[in-house]
């Protein structure tokens, strides 16, 4: 009774398409909408999509796939679900739950940002955010995003908002919260994503950028070039696909055993990918033709989000709506994927401690409010604060996405190949189906390709910035 009681608590999802809509979101984040269009413009255009299109279905589905399985073979949160599978592995588990922890907090602080400025352009307010500067006390100008950051108030506001709008998918439970939220959140993103992206593409001078996106530009591209941008692609992999943060794991505990498992996964990357693509359909024609052609523009990293396109869309046809419509869609899939995590570690908490949903949801939000204070005095009064040379939302970013996410990943290729064997995986797989098309492709990609990916993704960082 008391094991069923707590089967109850957990939930799960009630339709295959639930599961996809939710896993989808979760994939969907911050990752694809900025940070996939600038690593383009960054490695070659075409070069950099094509590698990452190659990876993804076969990299990237070896991965997703080992994780979904492990979750609902065990049918347990991220600690107990590497313990069953072998218990000299158990410390992945604790890997596999720090990870979501650490990322949550600083992913709330970057999501209230994004709500700010959803907050600023739905009032009107987009040519401030494109061309306000400020004087700091000691005489410096700065930008309207450097001086929103650089306050303590605001920034807190907002971040406490972000959290507070990602716990309550959390608080009502995985089948009337987290998959009602997803059916409806991921056809709205996807409606905008691709509006926006049809009406930038319809803008003058827009071919000559959707040129320089997609099309593979070589020059200048030595071997060492090429195996950063397979780094690069490696890396995106993480963020756009929520690999090795416990997230499949989990919402794989919750997956129903009559879904067939491969085509689950194979339409997950799908949405996934679409939504990145297009992003970078949106974003890098954009800013090539409102900043005259010039690419360094495209390679400003975070800052493209909040620096750049704020100006592109002041100089836009309809840009105050464009960017309303733009900053919603980047909200929208910023809370996908925070709900996506807060739900991870409320499920270890549940399982682990054996409290109520409630009670660990208030707990998490506890800790992450804690955690993502760190990141916000980090801009504000604690800027001066570094470590190893890094503000404190680098730090948890470079430590969890660099070191920790690789390793947990590394060493899930190692325990599936070598260890259990990969007919672990194959046995959940096989469920209800009659054969494992992808079966060949799996097990190449686990026993050799992924973990030397993997050992890439580490030694990079060491060896030159990418």
């Amino acid at each position: 009774m008391k094991n069923n009681e707590k089967a109850s608590e957990r939930g799960g999802f009630g339709s295959r398409i639930g599961f996809i809509l939710a896993a989808a979101g979760s994939a969907v984040g911050l990752g694809n909408i900025w940070r996939f269009p600038y690593l383009a413009a960054k490695y070659g255009g075409g070069v950099f999509l094509l590698v990452y299109i190659v990876f993804a279905i076969t990299f990237g589905f070896a991965l997703m796939l080992t994780e979904i399985a492990i979750g609902r073979r065990t049918g347990k949160s991220v600690i107990g679900a590497y313990k069953a599978v072998d218990k000299r592995f158990s410390p992945l588990g604790l890997l596999a739950a720090v990870i979501p922890a650490l990322i949550l907090p600083y992913y709330c602080v970057i999501g209230g940002w994004v709500l700010k400025y959803m907050s600023v352009f739905i009032t009107g307010g987009g040519e401030e955010a494109s061309t306000a500067e400020y004087i700091t006390a000691s005489g410096e100008s700065v930008p309207f995003f450097s001086n929103f950051i650089s306050h303590f108030t605001q920034p807190t506001v907002f971040f406490i908002v972000f959290l507070l709008l990602t716990s309550v998918a959390v608080f009502l439970g995985v089948e009337k919260g987290i998959e009602k939220v997803s059916k409806f959140l991921m056809p709205v993103l996807l409606l905008l994503i691709v509006g926006i992206a049809v009406y930038t593409l319809t803008l003058d001078g827009a071919g000559e950028g959707l040129k320089y996106y997609l099309l593979p530009d070589i020059n200048g591209f030595t071997p060492a070039k090429f195996l950063q941008t397979i780094a690069a692609a490696c890396g995106q992999l993480f963020y756009s696909m929520s690999i090795a943060m416990g997230i499949m794991v989990t919402y794989g505990s919750y997956m129903r055993k009559e879904d067939s498992l491969e085509s689950s996964v194979r339409q997950i990357e799908i949405f996934d990918t679409v939504v990145a693509v297009l992003a970078g359909m949106i974003i890098v024609p954009a800013v090539f033709i409102f900043s005259g052609g010039d690419r360094t523009s495209l390679n400003a990293g975070p800052g493209l989000m909040f620096n750049t396109l704020p100006k592109v869309f002041a100089a836009m046809p309809a840009g105050q709506f464009i960017g309303a419509a733009f900053f919603i869609l980047v909200t929208l899939a910023a809370l996908t994927s925070s709900i996506s995590l807060m739900e991870t570690v409320t499920a270890v908490v549940m399982e682990k401690f054996g409290f109520s949903r409630t009670k660990s949801c208030v707990i998490v939000i506890f800790v992450t409010f804690i955690l993502g204070m760190l990141s916000v005095l980090g801009y504000s009064a604690w800027s001066e604060i570094k470590i190893f040379g890094m503000q404190i939302l680098d730090f948890f970013d470079f430590i969890t996405n660099n070191i920790m996410m690789p390793v947990l990943a590394f060493l899930t290729c190692i325990l599936i190949g070598y260890v259990v064997k990969t007919k672990y995986i194959e046995e959940e797989v096989m469920i209800g189906e009659k054969r494992f098309r992808s079966k060949i492709l799996y097990n190449v990609m686990i026993k050799c390709i992924c973990p030397i990916c993997m050992l890439m993704i580490l030694l990079t960082p060491f060896v030159t910035d990418i």
